[in-house]
């Protein structure tokens, strides 16, 4: 009985325990800090990139990319029936971005993609702003500039497909907080599909010279305000020109020089990864392939040249683990190469000896890589202030027991062990840290 008395006596009355408490406080709270911030950012990081490019990446790192991409994808369904949940090519290159009849121009990323099939192997179909507003909309494929207009009653609305496909987005989502703020007409004027004022006698509809569209990287054409909103300065439907350099299959810049193209603005994309929001427009796969000259062209000899992709992205199914399924892919790969019979350029040879199959983990090791080690010396870090702390704590409870001199030689006296006096400052210390 008296170990528990003295111990809640000590407790009340040595108040320099309070610094040993305050001490524990803090180191828990760096600990808890550092491993929620890093941990969590990095976790963000993983889920984006996971997002971004698919389970597994095939790429030979050149520009001019590789042949027969088409050919082992439909190789690698049939070789790995149930595994495979989807697989598309992608190409991509550098080029500039002008706006029409303005002087912005930025350097950028094209990557020509299959959308729909390309929105199966990652998350990208997600990050679309107006495919979230008007589902079904969004399209690579020939458009034009689509303007509100009034009916009856000077009332403002969209062209019919947008009207339809903003009301069926307010019945399937209806609590949606930002719909909440979309009214029709007023909505699309406001930040949807653009600031566009016919006349009041103009009906809605879409106008101007049809032409490809793209998606282009958010912080390419946006603004952030002071509260971290989007500041829109282009509508859906501006004329945009790209300028791409095509390459032959040598890396020499083609014969045919530069291609200049005109595009659409379809719709922006919002990774939240900078990098890639900075900098990447997505065309439609064929005709960036045409422009760059990686699809099939003819030979003064009368032959043909394969056409080429820059990479495959495949996503496997559900249940396959990603490190098994990237050596599955890696076999496969390399016995449809050991088995290809048809002849092939040597240069063509060239470009498929430098395929790699790679998860999306090993895509982006060295920039996980670097926050992982970030995180381990962070916690080395505030692991050694910890241990300063504890020598701190230590200190106290020393200076507390040499204070008590006279109070363990009367308790010793009254019958006390040596493993009671023990158990009184054990329990004491317990109780602090537990505090």
């Amino acid at each position: 009985m008296y170990k528990l008395f003295l111990t809640m006596r000590y407790l009340r009355t040595r108040r320099i325990a309070i610094f040993a408490i305050i001490g524990v406080w803090l180191c828990v709270a760096m600990v808890v800090v550092v491993i929620s911030v890093m941990g969590g950012f990095l976790d963000t990081l993983k889920e984006r990139s996971r997002g971004l490019l698919s389970d597994v990446v095939i790429d030979n790192a050149a520009l001019q990319g590789f042949p027969l991409y088409g050919e082992f994808i439909e190789h690698l369904k049939g070789a790995l029936p149930g595994r495979i949940e989807a697989a598309t090519s992608v190409v991509y290159n550098y080029g500039l971005l002008r706006v029409e009849d303005t002087g912005f121009t930025k350097p950028v990323q094209v990557v020509g993609v299959d959308l729909p099939v390309y929105c199966q192997v990652n998350d990208f179909g997600n990050s679309l702003f107006y495919e979230k507003f008007y589902p079904g909309t969004t399209t690579l494929g020939s458009q034009q500039q689509p303007m509100a207009g009034y009916v009856e009653g000077r009332r403002l609305v969209l062209p019919e497909r947008f009207e339809q496909a903003l009301e069926t987005r307010r019945r399937s989502h209806p609590d949606d907080p930002d719909l909440a703020k979309e009214t029709s007409g007023d909505g699309f004027l406001a930040d949807r599909p653009g600031r566009f004022l016919p006349n009041l006698d103009d009906a809605p509809g879409e106008f101007g010279e049809e032409a490809p569209g793209a998606i282009v990287g958010s912080n390419i054409i946006n603004e952030r305000d002071a509260t971290g909103a989007m500041k829109r300065f282009l509508p859906r439907g501006a004329k945009l020109v790209l300028t791409l350099l095509p390459l032959t299959r040598r890396g020499q810049i083609s014969g045919e020089g530069a291609q200049t193209v005109v595009v659409r603005l379809a719709d922006d994309s919002r990774t939240q990864v900078y990098e890639i929001d900075d900098k990447c427009v997505y065309v439609d796969f064929a005709l960036v392939q045409k422009w760059l000259t990686m699809s099939p062209q003819t030979l003064e000899d009368g032959g043909q040249t394969r056409a080429r992709a820059s990479q495959i992205l495949v996503s496997l199914s559900p249940g396959v683990e990603l490190t098994a399924g990237r050596k599955m892919i890696e076999e496969v790969w390399h016995a449809f190469m050991a088995n290809w019979s048809e002849p092939l350029a040597d240069m063509d040879w060239a470009l498929l000896g430098g395929v790699t199959v790679e998860t999306w983990e090993e895509r982006q090791r060295p920039f996980i890589a670097a926050l992982e080690k970030e995180k381990i010396l962070m916690t080395v870090l505030f692991a050694l202030i910890s241990l300063v702390t504890v020598v701190l704590i230590g200190c106290i409870f020393w200076m507390i027991v040499t204070q008590k001199t006279r109070d363990i030689g009367i308790v010793k006296s009254l019958g006390g062990t040596s493993m009671g006096v023990l158990s009184i400052f054990v329990s004491f210390g317990a109780a602090v840290g537990l505090v």
